[in-house]
């Protein structure tokens, strides 16, 4: 197997985009991390995008060539690839999969989608988590994750607001990012006083509809620096599944399939969770975002509330998380979010992340959730080879 290194990233303004259609953002996108690499865009094997629910939000299936066709880089073969939320993770897996192997030398791995174009997302979105058992009893992702942080909160003593604390350093740090859908500040009496949706959250703690598209280039690592001085080198790249339904879990507090899949990952990659500077953790609900860096290892078990209250997981703290704003501010159009975290950590290794840059920054880590945990990736990137 080679090694991988990644040479180009991109990802478009994620938000409210009525100006732009589905392929005109993953087209964007595509041509970017091109330009990034310093690559033509002859030189590209393969694609491999990462899609949820084209179908169901804009009637397009097929995707892969539709996205071959639009980029001008057809015929080379072009994947769709679908995990609910974690498509873009497993899509960016696949890409340096191919690369590792030997099959394919340089190849795309992209991700997008158009969530704004219908009245009501919610349906498509329920399509992540068990149709018969959960979507048709009335369960929507708000609920299934409050259950969650119902749970998390009996069993650990979480307080209310050290929930809704995640959300607060989310808009923080999305005020950094001009790429983010929300790029301002909110307090924390906003996060409670908010719209109720699913109690305990408001509002202010679940990630919002979005468009958007990101891509990322990876190549053989022994290539790479033909194209940038600064590679960012793949050294762990896993993946792990789980029910789909909360009803068969062992346990409402954990992931199991985030527990597997990040053990893996600091094996392969010869690290531990205390090595990590930086992660892109999945925040879709603010309770996910704390159980995340819980089941990372970044914090013991039922302590994540306390972390995020000591500013343990501020830019400048224990370990940096979601400096991009993460789901929550900066965006979540599905199938891109894996390809958006794997593009913020490039960045903060490369040391290009502007006022958002976490200092020093050698190690990261993406964590990418399909459903309530059904499907998880894990990367884990070095600026080192």
């Amino acid at each position: 197997m080679r090694d991988v290194a990644i040479v180009g990233v991109s990802q478009t303004k994620f938000g409210e985009l009525w100006d732009k259609s589905f392929r005109d953002l993953v087209v964007e996108a595509g041509v970017e991390a091109i330009n990034d690499a310093n690559m033509s865009g002859d030189k590209i094997d393969a694609m491999y995008i990462g899609n949820m629910t084209g179908g169901l939000f804009v009637g397009q299936e097929h995707i892969g060539a539709l996205i071959a066709e639009h980029s001008g880089l057809a015929p080379i073969p072009s994947t769709r690839v679908e995990a609910a939320c974690a498509s873009g993770g497993l899509a960016f897996r696949q890409a340096v999969m191919a690369v590792a192997s030997g099959y394919y030398d340089n190849v795309m791995a992209a991700g997008v989608e158009k969530m704004t174009d219908v009245v009501d997302a919610t349906p498509a979105i329920a399509a992540a988590a068990d149709r018969e058992w959960e979507a048709q009893q009335g369960a929507t992702f708000p609920s299934l994750y409050a259950m969650m942080a119902h749970r998390h909160m009996y069993e650990y003593g979480t307080t209310r607001e050290q929930i809704a604390s995640f959300a607060v350093l989310g808009h923080k740090n999305g005020a950094l990012n001009p790429r983010a859908q929300f790029q301002r500040e909110i307090s924390l009496d906003t996060v409670l006083n908010g719209t109720k949706v699913a109690s305990p959250f408001t509002v202010f703690d679940c990630s919002p509809v979005s468009d958007g598209a990101a891509a990322v280039i990876v190549c053989p690592a022994e290539d790479a620096k033909k194209y940038t001085d600064t590679p960012i080198y793949i050294k762990a790249s896993t993946q792990a599944s789980d029910t789909i339904a909360l009803h068969s879990r062992k346990s409402l507090t954990q992931l199991e399939s985030t527990i597997i899949a990040s053990r893996k990952a600091y094996d392969i990659a010869g690290v531990e969770a205390k090595d990590i500077d930086v992660a892109e953790v999945h925040d879709c609900f603010t309770i996910n975002g704390l159980l995340a860096i819980e089941d990372l290892g970044f914090f013991e078990k039922g302590k994540g509330g306390q972390a995020i209250e000591q500013g343990l997981i501020e830019r400048d703290g224990q370990i940096a998380i979601n400096p991009s704003g993460g789901l929550k501010a900066r965006g979540h159009p599905l199938g891109a979010t894996g390809i958006a975290q794997v593009a913020e950590i490039t960045w903060q290794l490369r040391g290009d992340a502007d006022k958002r840059q976490v200092d020093g920054a050698e190690l990261g880590l993406t964590h990418n959730v399909g459903g309530t945990g059904g499907t998880v990736a894990v990367q884990i990137l070095s600026r080192n080879k």
